[in-house]
């Protein structure tokens, strides 16, 4: 409005560039509350009762039109305004939604379990609301620590909704089952019941971490996790034969294979999704995670995964297109 008004006082009366004072309420309304745009709109009409008195117009068919146009536009700004505040509260509330079942659901898993440090990292590809379909627990057991890391077909609530099935069925069946497998057959039959021959399904791997006695895997056509030895060296869990993921079991198919992986003192087992994995550069080369395993050699578990999680962003130059939920797991000296 102050350019405005000093292009006018320079150029003279007849440029006419009165009405673009309007332009002070247009921008009033797209950053500023309703009483910000309406006070703007006000000094706007006085800004244009002053130029006009100034360039001796006032009463002139081109004055009347431009104080029309300053209140025209400052009706619509306000308007716009109070639309626009109405969504951010909606949007607000919806956050404050979205976080509690996120706590909820994906509740705090604990730092050490036994021998065991634990940290993990959640980021959602649905920044308005804060949640995806990425899943993780870590449940101590009578058997030993057992680990889920899931991710559920497709977004949204219908995610969350399966998230919580496949969530419940574990935390009870790793008190109750003696044998991983038995809780891999829990969730699948509590799936089964839940999606009734839908088409989601859940990739997921489970572990059983016991002293001395390595990690027990259980892969249902998740991505693998990756062991970072105590030595630096860095090697992939891969399962003897694939999988189909949680939800897909058919009658008269047996389910994955478990497996064991050595796990020493000094050692790091990071469990992911593929929200990770499928992290490209703006070329569309995908994230070399087996690359990157001396970013967790960093001696505290949570400063390691901040660490990679940045390298990630970096390595995009984007904001995350998908859920990436990262555990990792440090097995802790004597």
């Amino acid at each position: 409005m102050g350019i405005v008004a000093v292009v006018d006082v320079t150029a003279g009366p007849g440029v006419g560039y009165l009405a673009l004072v309007s332009l002070g309420p247009a921008f009033a309304g797209l950053v500023g509350g309703w009483r910000r745009t309406a006070l703007i709109g006000v000094l706007s009409l006085v800004c244009c009762l002053g130029l006009g008195v100034y360039d001796d117009v006032v009463g002139d068919r081109r004055w009347y039109s431009a104080m029309a146009s300053v209140a025209g536009v400052t009706g619509a700004g306000i308007a716009a305004a109070v639309m626009r505040q109405r969504r951010e509260r909606e949007f607000a509330s919806m956050r404050s939604i979205a976080e509690v079942a996120q706590r909820v659901l994906l509740r705090p898993v604990p730092r050490t379990a036994g021998h065991l440090r634990v940290a993990v990292s959640y980021t959602s590809a649905l920044a308005e609301a804060r949640i995806g379909g990425d899943l993780y627990e870590v449940v101590i057991s009578p058997g030993g620590v057992r680990v889920i890391v899931g991710d559920v077909q497709g977004k949204g609530l219908e995610a969350v909704e399966t998230a919580a099935v496949v969530l419940g069925a574990f935390r009870e069946a790793a008190h109750e089952e003696d044998r991983l497998a038995g809780v891999g057959e829990r969730i699948e039959r509590a799936l089964e019941r839940e999606l009734q021959g839908g088409e989601k399904f859940v990739t997921a791997v489970l572990a059983e971490l016991v002293v001395d006695k390595g990690a027990i895997l259980l892969n249902y056509g998740h991505p693998a996790p990756m062991v970072v030895r105590s030595d630096g060296t860095v090697a992939f869990a891969e399962p003897p034969r694939r999988a189909l993921p949680l939800g897909l079991g058919l009658h008269g198919m047996t389910g994955p294979e478990p497996f064991v992986t050595d796990f020493a003192p000094g050692d790091q087992m990071f469990l992911y999704t593929d929200g990770v994995t499928e992290t490209r550069d703006p070329a569309g080369r995908f994230y070399p995670l087996g690359e990157r395993g001396h970013l967790l050699k960093t001696h505290d578990p949570e400063a390691a995964l901040g660490a990679l999680r940045a390298d990630m962003e970096e390595y995009a130059q984007a904001p995350p297109h998908d859920d990436a939920a990262m555990l990792l797991i440090r097995y802790r000296r004597a």
